[in-house]
């Protein structure tokens, strides 16, 4: 008997900032995937929604009811879009939970065990182009992704964006000269997010 892989909607209750990442995986996900073309909305429509939501919570770290409101329902509309590009997703790989997962969604899990996402290692720090840092870390099972902090001497933490390739994670826009130290964590699993790591330090050229 096949067993029938369902989509896991839990990222409708993220955080705000998870939401948006996890949005960005799974765009990252489904751009070419020749398994899902007929996506009940373009991942540019998709990518709209995205900007109008993260734009809306940048608006309300000033505060204010408008903020909060329109914040809302750019949440809510992104989430919607969500949904229904998971509902297609879930019709199409019922059945076939490496096609599923390949979408950036994650499955709802077929037994009663919690597998939480072990914390990455920073393996390898190189300098790539100019202005730029290439990671290789270790590889994470049940990881979709992997989320890159950076900062600079006592700076606060900044994101620096989302990679799906543990071998080659590049760190753009960089000022040569200082030094950067950089975190990961992995996106995925039953948890959501793994630990960061620990911090590793490198020059930028």
């Amino acid at each position: 008997m096949q067993t029938n892989y369902r989509v896991n909607l839990s990222f409708a209750t993220y955080a705000g900032a998870d939401l948006d990442n996890f949005t960005t995986i799974v765009s990252t996900a489904l751009d070419g995937n020749a398994s899902f073309p007929l996506l009940p909305l373009t991942l540019a429509a998709l990518g709209d929604l995205q900007t109008t939501f993260h734009d809306a919570l940048a608006a309300m770290a000033q505060g204010g009811r408008q903020a909060t409101a329109e914040k809302n329902a750019a949440r809510e509309a992104l989430v919607t879009a969500l949904r229904a590009i998971a509902a297609y997703v879930q019709v199409v790989a019922a059945q076939d939970l490496a096609m599923l997962l390949s979408s950036g969604f994650l499955s709802n899990s077929t037994t009663r065990t919690r597998l939480p996402l072990i914390t990455p290692n920073i393996v390898q720090i190189d300098n790539g182009m100019s202005t730029e840092l290439v990671l290789r870390l270790t590889p994470i099972e049940n990881a979709r992704a992997y989320e890159i902090q950076v900062k600079t001497g006592t700076t606060d933490w900044q994101p620096a964006g989302i990679s799906t390739n543990s071998r080659g994670v590049v760190v753009t826009g960089l000022t040569p000269g200082l030094i950067y130290t950089v975190q990961v964590r992995a996106i995925g699993g039953s948890t959501g997010y793994s630990d960061w790591s620990d911090p590793v330090s490198h020059m930028a050229m």
